[in-house]
Formats: C-alpha cells, structure tokens, sequence
C-alpha cells in the first residue's frame, strides 16, 4: 500500500506543496521520525479517542502523549478513551492500521490538534502506509485538515 488515495486526491486538488518521503517500515510515530531522520516534534502522529461514543482522532507530536483529563475536559465529554485499533479500523479502508494521516475530515471525523504543533512551519504525517510519510508546510496542513486546537498532550517521559 502506498499513499492513501484519499489523501492523494485531497493534496493534489490544494494547489499546495508537498513532499512524499519512503522510509524503511516503521510503526509507531516516534520509530517513524527516527526511520525518517526528523524530530519527534515535527512528526504528527494522529490517534483515535473515543468521547461519550463517538471516534474524534487527535493530532499530536510522535514524541508526545494524550493528557486524556486535560482532553476529556476540552471536549467537554463524560467519557473519555483510547480507541482499540479494531474498533476503528474499518473506518480507514485505504490505509495500514496505524498510519492514518491526521486529518479527520477525509474519514468523517472531528479533528483536535495539540498546541505543540504550531513550533515548526513543517509538519510531517503517515502517508496511510508504514513506509512513507508527507512533508508539507505546517499553515497548509492547516488549512485542509482545520484542526481544531487545544492543550492536551505533553513530551512522553
């Protein structure tokens, strides 16, 4: 598998820059950015949560983890966890599991993206596969993913 296609469709109708960069296979955020050769803060990893029933995915930097009381309060939910992976897997039929890219809106999701990362102008995100990521500015990821923005994650110890 390679790109998410409707990933693809989504970048090349933007009209903006964008880069896609092979990688030797990685699973978790923070392997991927060491795969990659890039910073933990650079790389958004995107996680589903389930609030009060419904899937929100949240984005936040590889080297980061979810405060799930300071997202709980955010969202203004009752209840508030980790989604297991095949509670959601169906939801992302042109990706690998766990290479989701973050942007919520091409799955029907609520998109959250943590503060920390607005430090770099580039982001970097799975490509849907586990052996390519995007590169793209940080404002243009912004604009076709419109997270919406919070304090909720924090450096993992």
């Amino acid at each position: 598998m390679s790109v998410a296609i409707r990933l693809k469709q989504l970048l090349d109708s933007s009209n903006i820059g964008y880069k896609v960069e092979v990688h030797p296979p990685a699973y978790t955020a923070e392997e991927v950015a060491e795969s990659a050769h890039i910073s933990g803060y650079d790389m958004a990893k995107a996680v589903i949560v389930i609030a009060d029933g419904e899937h929100v995915m949240v984005a936040l930097p590889a080297n980061h983890r979810i405060d799930l009381q300071a997202l709980r309060e955010l969202l203004g939910a009752k209840e508030l966890r980790l989604a297991h992976e095949s509670e959601f897997a169906a939801e992302f039929p042109d990706c690998e599991i766990g290479a989701m890219p973050p942007i919520g809106s091409l799955y029907g999701l609520r998109l959250w993206a943590s503060e920390a990362l607005r430090q770099d102008e580039t982001i970097y995100f799975n490509a849907g596969s586990h052996r390519e990521i995007v590169q793209m500015k940080r404002e243009d990821w912004e604009r076709i993913a419109r997270p919406q923005w919070g304090l909720f994650s924090r450096v993992a110890a």
